[in-house]
């Protein structure tokens, strides 16, 4: 924003020159990007932050500029001499929807003469980068820069029934705006009508059809609070971005809206002549309610390390604008001022005063504690997790939290029965949700791989997901919000994706194709490494996975997450050509389960003894059910099982197949003869017999 030192010197008296000045506003967080001398005048390219709306106007870069050389803000209130009648008998005012327009003056003024401006006004406007159009529009121009409140003049003669109708549009209605283009407008957006049509895009552009023009006689000024998300909404929607809306989107003061009308009144009855209305219409119809915050003094220094006297402290927030309620020995209680939307709590007032007590005074002590630093508890696990994977040729990926909104995935257990978070402001308008599932960031990093021509890809990444719940929530400035929803769910989860073919070491081609039990063996390995109990696999029907190629994943009795491959809908939608494997699982839910004991044993004296066997099951039969009920089972002399693999083919009925196990047994005290074996592995072999009807092959 460009801000004139000129005007900045009128309005604080201020003996610093214009590079002092640039230094000086940016060490109190206002950035200061070049100053550039324009004839007599030096213009300062200041970036104000998002959340300080109250310094895109000269009168709040003054404010900061009177806290820091101890100077005083001029009073700008005017003087007007020249009124006659009320408004209301001139015109009527109606707000339909007080949630996005709580807000709304009306002023009339009679009899002008629009002209060009004299010259002041236009080198003002001109230093600053404004072009001068007529007086009446260069006014509200000037009172825009000045106090940093919009302001539109209509031709009253222009608007339907001498009626200002604040209400949302309806759906299809078009309005031609100033800049000469039909633009079709939805129910969401909010406009300024007459008794006819829209005359006003609010916030945003005035419409052609009400413009001031030479032939204009009585003017109607318009000053308003509008509700920040549905002009940014609007000005995105329709492409528009305007000094006005640049301000209602950063927030504007709802209690400056007389103060700035009646300026413009007054300049426009010295200026352009006319009479003005004795009063404004101001439709408030409910008052937002002014804000309280207490300051604990000695908290400015325990949270910056900053040494401030009580007095420096009152100078300082009192010149900023924020008045003293109440005092005590350790407490100062202020009212917040109506134009710092970003003031709230304790701290934001230890940071007014930290800005202007110099961040640079900010010593670098170390904060007192009496142990040392440390991670999480958790840390210690995920960074064993992460080494694990990336030792499988898993590289990690991060992906934007924001996603596309979509409902094809089957969440982790604790977000089922919630629904996406809805994002207000999207940064982008494909990514207007946060997401519930990590696999959409993860198989767009798939998609792209292969757009460069890479096939063979195995990605890991550990993040947060989100739901929310539906409830009332306070609004900015007081009041309720209709239809926000709170987030009230937020987990963290670990996902896995996988395709192609598995890299060795030193070879350029893969040596075979990746399948579902490469991503079950990673998900494996990543659980043994953060020391936890086994997870077991049941088979069952997952949404986003393809039929017959997908399982829940369990700990213990708990369903921790899913695996298998990526259905062909969702792969179509992505058009993959080859198969990819994803898993995903509650990482929140394994963190909270309690770690494998460590147990040491001395090593084996005497050598064991295996004996394989292969068993003809079921199909419906798993690996896992098998070698479940092995270790059910205690027997003499048993060490363990392991799984050789499976024969399906020539000789096999195709409801059968052939699992083959490798039992161990060993004793502690000698070594084992093939009968003391029999008599511990073949009760074994017979219980499995007997419980899965299966013959030994």
């Amino acid at each position: 924003m460009f801000i004139s030192y000129k005007w900045l010197r009128e309005l604080t008296g201020t003996k610093l020159d214009s590079q002092q000045v640039r230094d000086r506003l940016t060490n109190v967080g206002l950035a200061v990007d070049a100053v550039e001398v324009r004839t007599d005048d030096s213009v300062l390219d200041v970036e104000v932050p998002s959340n300080r709306g109250d310094c895109l106007s000269h009168v709040g870069i003054a404010r900061e500029l009177s806290v820091i050389d101890k100077s005083q803000v001029s009073n700008l209130k005017s003087q007007l001499t020249n009124t006659k009648g009320q408004t209301s008998e001139l015109a009527s005012v109606e707000i339909l929807d007080p949630d996005l327009c709580p807000r709304y003056a009306a002023r009339v003024v009679r009899g002008v003469k629009i002209a060009p401006s004299p010259e002041w006004l236009v080198k003002k406007l001109e230093a600053i980068g404004q072009r001068p159009i007529n007086n009446v529009a260069d006014i509200t121009n000037y009172v825009l820069h000045e106090l940093g409140q919009p302001l539109h003049a209509f031709d009253l003669a222009k608007l339907a029934e001498n009626r200002i109708v604040v209400r949302r549009a309806t759906k299809g209605e078009t309005i031609k705006t100033l800049d000469g283009v039909d633009r079709k407008l939805d129910g969401e957006m909010l406009v300024i009508a007459d008794s006819d049509k829209a005359v006003a895009l609010a916030g945003v552009m005035g419409g052609e059809d009400s413009e001031i023009s030479n032939s204009t006689v009585d003017v109607l000024i318009e000053s308003a609070y509008f509700d920040p998300s549905s002009v940014r909404r609007t000005a995105r929607m329709l492409g528009l971005h305007t000094e006005a809306s640049h301000r209602f989107e950063r927030n504007t003061d709802p209690e400056g809206v007389l103060a700035a009308q009646e300026r413009c009144v007054a300049l426009i009855c010295e200026i352009a002549g006319g009479v003005a209305t004795e009063d404004a219409l101001d439709v408030y119809p409910k008052p937002i309610e002014s804000r309280s915050v207490s300051l604990r003094m000695d908290r400015v220094e325990a949270i910056t390390n900053l040494r401030v006297s009580q007095n420096e402290m009152k100078r300082i927030l009192s010149a900023l604008g924020f008045d003293l309620r109440a005092e005590d020995a350790s407490v100062l209680t202020y009212t917040v001022p109506s134009w710092r939307h970003d003031v709230s709590i304790e701290e934001d007032l230890v940071e007014e005063v930290a800005r202007h007590a110099g961040y640079d005074n900010i010593g670098t002590d170390l904060p007192p504690a009496t142990l040392a630093g440390e991670f999480h508890f958790t840390e210690k696990r995920k960074r064993a997790l992460r080494q694990a994977l990336s030792a499988r040729g898993f590289d990690e990926a991060i992906s934007l939290s924001f996603v596309e909104a979509t409902n094809d995935f089957e969440l982790i257990r604790e977000l089922r029965n919630h629904a996406s978070v809805k994002l207000t402001n999207p940064i982008i308008e494909e990514a207007s949700s946060m997401r519930q599932t990590l696999l959409p960031g993860l198989l767009n990093s798939i998609r792209h791989n292969f757009n460069q021509g890479i096939r063979d890809v195995c990605l890991f990444e550990t993040g947060r997901v989100f739901a929310h719940d539906v409830g009332m929530v306070k609004g900015p400035l007081g009041g309720h919000l209709r239809g926000e929803k709170l987030p009230i769910v937020e987990r963290e989860a670990l996902a896995l994706v996988a395709t192609g073919g598995a890299m060795e070491a030193d070879r350029a081609q893969p040596v075979r194709e990746l399948d579902f039990f490469d991503l079950k063996g990673a998900a494996e390995a990543a659980v043994d490494a953060m020391n936890l109990s086994e997870i077991r696999y049941e088979a069952g029907a997952i949404k986003h996975l393809r039929p017959g190629q997908s399982a829940k994943i369990f700990s213990d009795s708990i369903q921790v997450g899913t695996i298998g491959r990526l259905s062909e809908t969702i792969a179509g939608r992505y058009k993959f050509r080859q198969p990819v494997f994803v898993a995903e699982l509650d990482l929140t839910a394994l963190l909270e389960l309690p770690e494998r004991p460590v147990l040491y044993s001395p090593l084996p004296r005497f050598p064991s003894i295996v004996r394989d066997v292969s068993l003809l099951v079921d199909r419906t039969v798993s690996v896992a059910d098998l070698l479940g009920a092995v270790r059910n089972l205690e027997t003499h002399y048993f060490v363990g099982v392991t799984f050789v693999g499976t024969y399906e083919g020539e000789g096999i009925a195709d409801d059968k197949r052939s699992v083959t196990l490798r039992f161990e047994y060993r004793a502690d005290d000698r070594t084992l003869r093939d009968e003391d074996v029999d008599q511990a592995h073949w009760p074994l072999v017979q219980s499995l017999q007997k419980k899965f009807s299966a013959e030994i092959r």
